[in-house]
């Protein structure tokens, strides 16, 4: 039955969709490497006549293509004609082209991730960070910089005070990035809301990012205590402080009547040798599992298909609607 794509379906060009008719030899596609997003070079172009080629649906969109075309899915590769029932490598396309940041591990890193987890905001394509302390946000942006390369500005505004029924000063440091949002909701585990959020593990991978972590959470939901040498972290988010006080062996007793709990974390608890390493990858996972809707078949009329096969390199694989196909070569 042949493979290849029918001449007005669309792949992802780094440049923008493309028809796969107007691909030429040097064009450069997308495709996946594991979980993430790669481009590969279009070395070869075929173009053959044939009578069949199938729909497959799945949940995020439509696309033709022969029957015999090799798909990616968990079990390995298989022919689109075979795919119903099973679910599909996918990325989503409209975030092929953004930019992809270099994440640098240390303190920066975890002093970022701890304000988010405490005072931050992170939206569809944005991080932002709204304070009333210039000091803390100035160290929010500094660390932003040094940890992913972003420039970010304070900027003075006001907001409304609850405790004191009128609106005060501060300071908002607020990032454009959606490669930094999703970042930031993965390591959260999925989602960043501050009653939902889980413990970001990702801090675990040293102690000088945990470290970063503490000072970063402390300086949005926490003080210092005068009496003696800890800090007072405060969060309505039971699990995660209970998940906290098990890394830093501290007891926890969350409060009765369901208001913020709170955690000591005294200056000495790294000498009670509860923490330990951990690995977890800091990039970005832009890959998923797109669910098989349905494969129908379309036999051509009068005029047959033109279907167009590409050889690649690197990478043998290129999307399709952000699907990850390849040739059998």
């Amino acid at each position: 039955m042949g493979y290849g794509l029918p001449s007005k379906q669309t792949v992802n060009a780094v440049g923008g969709r493309e028809q796969a008719r107007n691909v030429r030899v040097g064009a450069k596609l997308w495709a996946l490497d594991g979980t993430r997003t790669v481009q590969t070079t279009v070395t070869g172009v075929v173009a053959v006549k044939a009578r069949e080629v199938v729909e497959v649906t799945t949940e995020h969109s439509t696309f033709a293509t022969a029957p015999d075309q090799l798909l990616r899915s968990p079990d390995g590769w298989v022919h689109a004609r075979d795919a119903g029932g099973t679910v599909l490598a996918w990325t989503h396309a409209r975030k092929l082209c953004r930019e992809r940041l270099t994440i640098r591990p240390g303190h920066d890193l975890g002093y970022v991730i701890g304000a988010t987890c405490s005072d931050g905001t992170v939206g569809t394509n944005y991080v932002s960070l709204v304070v009333n302390d210039e000091a803390f946000a100035t160290k929010f942006a500094e660390s932003l910089a040094a940890a992913v390369g972003l420039t970010a500005r304070l900027e003075p505004v006001t907001r409304p005070s609850g405790y004191l029924k009128r609106e005060v000063p501060g300071f908002r440091v607020r990032v454009v990035s959606s490669y930094l949002a999703d970042l930031m909701r993965q390591y959260m585990g999925g989602d960043a809301h501050h009653m939902r959020q889980q413990f970001p593990r990702v801090v675990l991978r040293d102690s000088r990012m945990f470290e970063g972590f503490l000072d970063g959470y402390a300086d949005g939901d926490g003080f210092r205590l005068k009496r003696w040498p800890a800090r007072i972290l405060v969060s309505a988010n039971v699990p995660f402080l209970a998940t906290l006080a098990r890394i830093v062996g501290a007891r926890f007793t969350p409060r009765a009547d369901g208001t913020a709990a709170r955690l000591v974390v005294a200056d000495s608890w790294p000498s009670r040798g509860t923490f330990r390493p951990e690995r977890h990858r800091l990039e970005l996972i832009e890959s998923t599992w797109s669910e098989v809707r349905g494969v129908r078949g379309r036999i051509a009329g009068d005029k047959p298909f033109t279907l167009y096969t590409f050889t690649l390199e690197p990478c043998a694989g290129f999307l399709v609607n952000g699907h990850l196909a390849r040739q059998p070569w």
